[in-house]
């Protein structure tokens, strides 16, 4: 596919999106970057946060990781949905009730300041990774796609990304991404359709035909009963419930969205539906999978292997479409592609903006003109974190999805004991004591997990987030204030 023909394409989509910032800026406050006038359509809300939460990772590494881990990632997407149930009907209220902005403010109300800053800056490390990290396997597939052929360096494919995402998110922030992102959603679901169509047609298979062939195929297991594996079902259902409690319900990014409903109950149906669409959506990736697999076994294209195994498995998708598909979906993929490293990295600046100016500037409190400043320069600031991190990863290699849960589980962990703790508990502790706390328990962790695999060769896996965790909640009992013993 020429890259002169795919330029011509990310451009257009890049003039539609600032054409949506024009729109949804107009009559824009100073809150309408944070809470968009909290007059979001949730359904609107709803369809645009599953290209936020899929990302460009989800959308390639989900069907590559078929070929090591089977359907097992399904496991770990049924424990997402009980966790949205919980989030819907735990969170929520406190967050509509609290009339919060950045959702850390919370801390502050149940344990104190050094709290409160801490589980703020605990989100602003994870969503900076996080955000970083999706953005990586993005920008690489475009710099293969478009860049390399105008001998662009990689680190200044990043930069236009940014700058391009900075375009149209500086103005209205949440307000303009709600409608972004539904957007971008349509994109990227778009891309899977047209490519499981392609897919079928040249395995002259047709609608049945095809459920039939991924059904039965061999990598079509979905539950791993084994107790020592990193993907057994108890452990992917329990990290998958805890995870998606921490990554969505104590995330600013997806929050700040949910929080721009008009009520409470539409918040509610915001989250439960998006939960029911997103849990499809995943299990048509990981559907696309196996018909990618099968394309490459009946057309013998050679995939990358190590030791029997296949390697580097988030090249599948992009080589297979942008080299063996044809023109319709070789566009439909840079089109999901593209949306998906904007969606997932637009709301991820806001959000970090949003907790950073008010969690640490309290910006709330500034003149109209100062705000403006502010927001704009730590805007440009996280801007430049997450390149730096993109930098530090850029020659990683293997599955990204894995690598972000896993880091997730260490930077969120200390997040949810802590908000487990406030939530079910109403034991007082000693505030200064936290920040300490939620560096031991990280490392705590780490040292567990490496001490199981290593003696009793048992994984972990996601599980890291559990354990660190009810590390952070022993920590914290173990600091209760005197007179609440």
């Amino acid at each position: 596919m020429s890259p002169i023909l795919i330029l011509i394409i990310i451009t257009s989509y890049f003039g539609l999106l600032m054409l949506i910032s024009h729109i949804t800026s107009k009559n824009s406050s100073d809150a309408s970057f944070y809470t968009g006038d909290r007059k979001s359509p949730w359904q609107v809300v709803a369809f645009g946060m599953i290209g936020a939460v899929m990302s460009g990772v989800t959308f390639v590494s989900i069907p590559g990781m078929v070929g090591t881990n089977y359907f097992y990632y399904l496991q770990f997407v049924f424990g997402n949905v009980v966790g949205y149930v919980f989030i819907t009907y735990v969170l929520l209220p406190i967050y509509y009730d609290l009339k919060l902005i950045s959702i850390y403010t919370y801390l502050e109300t149940r344990f104190g300041t050094k709290t409160y800053k801490t589980g703020s800056l605990f989100f602003l490390i994870s969503q900076s990774f996080g955000a970083a990290l999706r953005l990586l396997l993005a920008a690489k597939i475009l710099q293969f796609a478009v860049f390399d052929a105008f001998n662009i360096p990689f680190y200044v494919t990043v930069i236009i990304i940014l700058i391009l995402i900075w375009f149209y998110t500086h103005k209205s922030g949440i307000k303009t991404i709600v409608w972004t992102d539904t957007l971008q959603t349509f994109f990227l679901l778009l891309a899977a359709i047209v490519s499981i169509y392609v897919v079928k047609s040249s395995l002259n298979l047709d609608f049945t035909e095809t459920i039939t062939a991924v059904t039965n195929h061999k990598y079509f297991k979905v539950f791993d009963w084994d107790f020592n594996s990193g993907s057994n079902f108890y452990k992917q259902f329990i990290s998958g419930f805890l995870i998606a409690v921490a990554m969505i319900g104590l995330d600013q990014n997806m929050m700040q969205k949910t929080l721009t409903c008009k009520n409470k109950k539409e918040a509610k149906n915001n989250i439960l539906t998006f939960s029911l669409i997103l849990a499809v959506t995943q299990f048509l990736f990981l559907g696309l999978g196996v018909m990618l697999y099968l394309y490459a076994e009946k057309f013998g294209i050679q995939l990358e292997t190590l030791n029997g195994k296949f390697i580097n498995t988030d090249d599948l998708f992009p080589m297979l479409s942008l080299n063996h598909f044809g023109i319709i979906a070789s566009v439909s993929f840079i089109l999901g592609i593209t949306a998906a490293s904007f969606s997932s990295v637009d709301s991820s600046l806001t959000a970090l903006t949003t907790s950073f100016t008010h969690d640490f500037l309290d910006i709330q409190h500034k003149n109209s003109k100062e705000k403006k400043r502010l927001k704009n320069l730590v805007l440009l600031g996280f801007s430049m974190v997450i390149f730096t991190i993109i930098m530090l990863f850029s020659e990683s290699k293997g599955n990204v999805i894995s690598t972000i849960f896993k880091v997730a589980g260490y930077t969120y962990g200390p997040l949810l004991g802590l908000y487990l703790f406030g939530i079910f508990t109403k034991i007082k502790i000693k505030d200064t004591a936290v920040p300490f706390i939620c560096v031991l328990t990280p490392l705590l962790t780490y040292y567990l997990n490496h001490l199981f695999l290593t003696k009793f060769s048992f994984d972990l896996g996601f599980m890291n987030i559990l354990v660190n965790a009810l590390l952070t909640i022993v920590c914290l009992i173990i600091v209760t204030k005197k007179n609440e013993k």
